[in-house]
């Protein structure tokens, strides 16, 4: 059965506006809340960067059943993993076992600030590996002292542990990747529909998704009223998309977007983004995460405005989710 989920977007909502989603998707009926972890927004017409992690333990204590999932967190260079297996451990007690905590190789963008340069991407998955490597440890609530070529952990000890231990979701592009994180993480996170990386996941990480392990995926939508009001807005706070993820790691500033993406018309960012009242066209889009095999699939409404988000989850959202849900697959 395909899971449906609600970003929560700090890139182009305040605070106090995201923990007010959060409640208002619990209540629309998504299974599941992924929050982004940025230092910036990708454009400055977005106009936020709270911090993730601030927000998260408000919403955990806002919210009863819906579940939470950092999309994703890069623990290695604005965070010492040490830290963040941390302030896991302490949003898991907190969302009573509804946390599972999201991590990736992490975006120039928000790593640069402070002030220790942007490794290649070879070195940000050696990074990144060793990270992991510390967390799970860290997490088993013994003493922990590390050498590593990239950290150190010093006679480190989680204090407070939880009842339910924190799954680990690490974000992936291809079957190397898969290969060498996938038998130390527990779900798959992906943010193309790619079944190849569903195949290679079974084939190579020691678990089976839709078994004991979760692919989860992420897709933008524009729902408006008007089509063209969609549009126009999905252009304005969505364009960086079409760089793709390997342009997007490496870019350092807004402005850095801004230009990369000045030649994206209006209709680029509507051909690759459903825009507007048409829900079935979601549904069309969505659909080819759970055809690819994806277990769970996580909607991000573009528009920062209080208005834009209320109107869209207290509007077409509990509607929306009943015809995903009739579309999805069963089994």
């Amino acid at each position: 059965m395909t899971r449906f989920g609600y970003t929560l977007m700090t890139e182009q909502s305040g605070p106090k506006q995201l923990v007010d989603s959060a409640v208002r998707a619990e209540a629309a009926g998504f299974d599941l809340l992924v929050s982004s972890d940025h230092y910036s927004p990708w454009l400055t017409e977005q106009g936020h960067a709270p911090y993730a992690w601030t927000v998260l333990g408000a919403v955990a204590q806002a919210t009863s059943s819906v579940e939470l999932m950092t999309y994703v967190t890069c623990p290695t260079i604005r965070y010492h993993p040490a830290v963040v297996a941390q302030k896991a451990a302490t949003l898991q007690i907190l969302a009573d076992g509804r946390f599972t905590l999201g991590l990736g190789a992490g975006e120039n963008l928000n790593e640069h600030v402070i002030g220790q340069g942007w490794p290649p991407v070879a070195q940000r998955q050696d990074m990144l590996d060793e990270a992991v490597q510390i967390i799970k440890r860290l997490h088993t609530g013994e003493l922990v002292t590390y050498r590593g070529e990239y950290f150190d952990v010093d006679s480190a000890r989680i204090w407070d542990l939880p009842d339910e231990p924190v799954g680990i979701g690490v974000a992936v592009s291809g079957r190397a990747g898969i290969e060498r994180f996938g038998p130390d993480a527990d779900h798959l996170v992906a943010v193309e529909p790619n079944g190849d990386l569903v195949s290679a996941w079974n084939e190579l990480a020691g678990s089976t998704i839709g078994q004991d392990a979760r692919a989860i995926g992420q897709i933008p939508i524009c729902w408006d009223p008007s089509e063209e009001a969609a549009v126009t807005r999905a252009h304005e706070q969505f364009r960086w998309f079409a760089g793709g993820w390997k342009v997007n790691a490496d870019l350092p500033t807004p402005m850095g977007f801004s230009g990369a993406t000045q030649f994206v018309r209006e209709e680029d960012v509507a051909a690759s983004i459903p825009c507007g009242p048409d829900l079935d066209r979601i549904v069309e889009a969505v659909s080819a995460f759970w055809e690819a095999g994806f277990t769970d699939v996580a909607l991000v409404q573009v528009g920062g405005e209080t208005e834009q988000q209320r109107g869209f989850l207290d509007g077409p959202a509990a509607d929306l989710l009943a015809r995903l849900r009739d579309a999805a697959p069963t089994g």
